[in-house]
């Protein structure tokens, strides 16, 4: 089976300051109806390379020590999917490094193209042939799951472990999506 798996929420936090829904008012938003993310302005990129620094950016060690495990089976390619753009390239790889992430996924990708998001994932989702995929944000999984009807989409959130849609459901653990 091939899992997919997003980065930051799901295996990283953000910083303990600032509140996730600042995060999103300040990179995503909707142009013509259709879903769009704003590439930071300079100073923007300043902060939020200083706020990737691993000091930062803690694991969510309950989800990495649940993936460490299942990939130690060998049943399953899991693959790590961001759509970080390039300018936090070398963060991303200091975070890698450090959590030593590249040795639970087969494979990983990156934003380094500085492409929207939404479609970067979901080329990617295509290309691999995805059985499962996971990530925090809602409104980027609503995008995909008519766009791959076969694949199973998984929302980690705090609040609710439910079914969403046909192929969308709501979990609060990573290990929910291998029930």
């Amino acid at each position: 089976m091939n899992i997919g798996f997003d980065l930051d929420k799901i295996f990283l936090n953000f910083p303990p300051v600032i509140p996730s829904k600042i995060i999103d008012l300040l990179y995503k938003g909707k142009a013509n109806h259709e879903l769009k993310y704003r590439i930071p302005s300079r100073p923007e990129q300043t902060i939020r390379i200083l706020s990737h620094h691993p000091f930062f950016r803690s694991p969510i060690t309950q989800n990495l020590n649940y993936l460490r495990k299942i990939s130690l089976e060998n049943k399953n390619k899991h693959y790590l999917i961001s759509s970080r753009f390039s300018f936090l390239k070398n963060r991303t790889d200091q975070l890698i490094k450090h959590y030593n992430l590249d040795k639970i996924f087969n494979t990983m990708y990156f934003n380094y193209e500085n492409k929207q998001p939404h479609k970067f994932k979901n080329e990617i989702i295509k290309k691999l042939n995805l059985d499962k995929y996971i990530d925090d944000d809602l409104q980027l999984l609503e995008y995909l799951i008519d766009k791959h009807p076969k694949t199973k989409f998984f929302w980690l959130n705090k609040q609710t472990s439910k079914p969403l849609n046909k192929n969308l459901f709501a979990i609060k653990r990573i290990s929910e999506m291998f029930k």
